[in-house]
């Protein structure tokens, strides 16, 4: 059934604008802000576009209908027609959730193509249950707006306001976060306002997207603060209310916001975090906003009255840094300065969430940071992870920390980990240490394009010394399949342990204010870096680890009087005296 319904576009590049409805072109009116419409019958599930221009024929003498820019989805990829979706029309059962606030949660990262053999939505809901099981409360989804090709990381995607069809398209993901919602698991949506993929992007046909003459990592840079900025910034910030309001979830993943060059008095950062609390308080639930900052800038998750950005959270690539360098040892490129600190890196990290506080990063060639006032932030504020998917994909060969580390120090990092004073995060298959990789995967359908990712990636690590041939083809279909979990090993060992260590890990956390306790001036730390062993002081709660190859006895600062955890055999208490066993973690009563 048909109804009348009215088309808008913000579209001030061309002199006209067209609207194509199931085949038929009906003409558009432009009002003084670039703002086309029209009112015309079309159905509920109806394919429309819009041409541009004056052009009849278009290309090859066909004529070219462009999807919406704000398009809620793309049946046919990111190069076909768009098709009306009405988010409102899905029948909710979440209506007894509250949500829940960042503090205290612990999050899951998960990506959605290679978390299931399937690779759907609908088929990640039939394993929320080891989610629950495992005892984590909010689950982060790489992006899933729209992207040209069948699998992919999520971060080359062009149509945002869409989710990608290989996945289920948009009414599944309101499956996914209704079923998530229902088992108590909140959701956190990774989005990327930072740059737009390299296929599909019809954005500079419409609109003025892009910024004169900046660029970024991944190219030109989004105009936030030029001419016409004003809507782009609009386009941006209504983008991540639809996630919130339209989808139900509960906070949005902000990818690598230093990207985002803004010359404007308030940051689209800070208008952004305005607008969100606005919507937090409509709806009835907490909403959190979680940026990845490379700034190392207090004033991110600063609240606004004081003077901050206002983000909920943000990453601590710091810490993992300084924990990842400890367990391996490795010290190239940017893990340099954190493998010469040694475990003293790591306790920085652990009670000022910052390595680089203005410190010089050889990496860098230059002081970087600023130091966190820890008597004002809580260490909540910090997502800290011993992986992620960048830290394991972006290596040559995507090999996760479980290919190089023992099983008992596996468990010695998710102890460090999930005992932290930050707001902990597991990358998919970390629980129970998968053997399955995680690489840079693509599918463009371009030959050209595919061709020229493939070789970039090669040409990037034979220049670190990689032989060319070792480097996963991403264009390759075996590249994307080797990613995915194998879920056959939960039950096989040394599989079935490490994620025994992890469930108990998040039982205590539960079980011990202490263990949330986001005080980071409050937070102590000892070490010996030539015994190798940490100590961290969380309340009447002592985390001891030996990171070392041999027994050792740990000097505490007063008595132990039990042992609540081990990751293997239980330490021998005496006095203030705790003999660990090697490559092995333990938290005790004081």
């Amino acid at each position: 059934m048909s109804a009348p319904v009215e088309f808008a576009v913000w579209a001030p590049v061309p002199e006209r604008v067209r609207l194509q409805v199931d085949g038929a072109v009906h003409d558009m009116r432009r009002d003084h802000d670039g703002w086309w419409r029209a009112e015309v019958e079309a159905a509920a599930e109806a394919d429309y576009g819009f041409l541009l221009g004056d052009d009849e024929d278009g290309e090859e003498g066909g004529r070219k209908v462009y999807p919406d820019p704000r398009s809620r989805r793309q049946p046919d990829g990111v190069h076909g027609l768009s098709r009306r979706f009405d988010p409102s029309a899905y029948s909710w059962g979440d209506r007894a959730w509250t949500g829940r606030p960042l503090a205290g949660g612990v999050v899951y990262e998960m990506h959605v193509g290679t978390f299931t053999p399937e690779g759907t939505l609908d088929a990640a809901i039939d394993r929320l249950g080891h989610l629950v099981d495992l005892g984590v409360d909010f689950v982060e989804v790489l992006p899933v707006n729209a992207f040209n090709g069948t699998h992919n990381w999520g971060y080359d995607g062009v149509a945002w306001y869409a989710v990608q069809e290989t996945y289920g398209g948009p009414a599944a993901y309101q499956r996914f976060v209704d079923a998530c919602h229902q088992r108590g698991l909140g959701v956190i949506q990774d989005v990327v306002y930072n740059h737009l993929g390299p296929s599909g992007n019809y954005l500079p046909l419409f609109m003025p997207v892009f910024s004169e003459g900046g660029a970024n990592t991944w190219g030109n840079s989004v105009n936030l603060s030029g001419p016409d900025s004003d809507e782009v910034r609009r386009y941006i910030i209504d983008n991540a209310l639809m996630w919130l309001r339209d989808m139900h979830v509960d906070g949005l993943r902000l990818d690598a916001v230093h990207a985002l060059v803004d010359e404007r008095a308030t940051h689209v950062l800070e208008e952004m975090a305005r607008e969100v609390d606005r919507l937090s308080v409509a709806v009835g639930r907490p909403l959190s906003l979680i940026a990845e900052s490379d700034l190392n800038d207090p004033r991110m998750v600063t609240p606004r009255g004081a003077g901050g950005l206002g983000m909920t959270a943000q990453w601590s690539d710091d810490f993992h840094h300084a924990l990842h360098s400890t367990l391996t040892g490795e010290g190239q490129g940017y893990y340099r300065d954190f493998a010469e600190a040694g475990i003293a890196g790591l306790a920085k990290t652990l009670t000022g969430a910052y390595f680089h506080d203005g410190a010089w990063s050889s990496f860098r060639r230059r002081h970087h940071g600023r130091p966190v006032d820890t008597t004002r932030l809580p260490g909540w504020k910090f997502v800290g992870y011993l992986q992620d998917h960048d830290q394991i994909g972006n290596r040559a060969v995507g090999d996760r920390i479980s290919a190089t580390l023992s099983p008992g120090l596996l468990a010695v990092g998710a102890t460090i980990v999930l005992t932290s004073p930050f707001t902990p995060m597991l990358f998919m298959g970390e629980e129970w240490g998968a053997s399955t990789p995680w690489q840079f995967f693509t599918s463009h359908p371009e030959p050209e394009l595919g061709q020229a990712t493939a070789e970039g990636r090669k040409r990037e690590f034979a220049e670190h010394g990689w032989d060319a041939d070792e480097v996963p083809d991403p264009q390759d279909p075996e590249t994307f399949t080797r990613s995915k979990l194998d879920w056959s090993e939960l039950d096989r060992e040394p599989h079935a342990t490490l994620l025994a260590v992890h469930r108990r890990l998040l039982a205590l956390r539960r079980e011990h204010p202490e263990l949330v306790d986001a005080d980071l001036a409050a937070t102590e730390v000892g070490w010996d870096d030539e015994d190798r062993v940490l100590v961290v002081h969380r309340g009447g709660l002592r985390v001891v680890a030996n990171l070392s190859g041999e027994e050792q006895e740990v000097e505490l600062d007063r008595p132990a009087t039990g042992v609540l955890f081990a990751t293997g055999e239980e330490p021998a208490l005496s006095g203030t005296s705790v003999t660990v066993p090697a490559e092995s973690a333990a938290v005790v009563r004081t």
